[in-house]
């Protein structure tokens, strides 16, 4: 078989292949930090841990349908308590003074819906800061999410900046 040298389109299939430097593994580094049992369910929020997944249980009976899972405390009821964030968000501009309470309705929907279907993301604290606020979240997925949300409800600009260091993002919004 002869050998032919690569071309310009052929240069991405072969960056393709190239693995190093990559994680084989996907989850959050804060689920890495225990083992749960198959099933556990978590004591603060009764969300139930099964297939290698934490999914809401909806209620806390879980436990009474669960006799036999384990208990312990979720991944994201150990950050919160911990405040401990993957995500963080800065808030700002002219317009968000006089429309605050809107902003953070928009806020807790958008954690609502995010707890919902993943229970692992959730807000940290919301904090004032001089004129802006500062939102801290367990996942930088959920900080993304914020700031695409707030910019398709309000308008406004927005950027993220990831470090390499430890995997959190810094995303601002602003609107004037």
């Amino acid at each position: 078989m002869k050998s032919r040298e690569l071309g310009k389109t052929d240069r991405g299939r072969l960056r393709g292949l190239v693995h190093r430097g990559t994680r084989t593994d996907k989850s959050p580094p804060v689920s890495a930090e225990r083992a749960y049992g198959d099933p556990t369910v978590c004591d603060r929020c009764g969300a139930v841990y099964a297939r290698k997944t934490w999914r809401r249980s909806g209620t806390r009976k879980a436990l009474s349908y669960m006799p036999s899972a384990e208990r312990a405390t979720c991944p994201a009821c150990r950050q919160v308590e911990e405040g401990r964030s993957y995500g963080r968000v800065v808030l700002g501009g002219e317009w968000l003074r006089g429309h605050e309470d809107d902003v953070r309705r928009r806020l807790a929907n958008v954690a609502a819906r995010a707890r919902h279907t993943q229970p692992e993301r959730r807000l940290v604290k919301i904090v004032r800061r001089g004129d802006g606020l500062v939102v801290t979240t367990t996942s930088q997925k959920l900080a993304h999410r914020v700031v695409h949300e707030l910019q398709k409800a309000f308008g406004g600009s927005a950027s993220y900046s990831w470090s390499d260091r430890d995997g959190s993002l810094l995303a601002t919004w602003l609107r004037d």
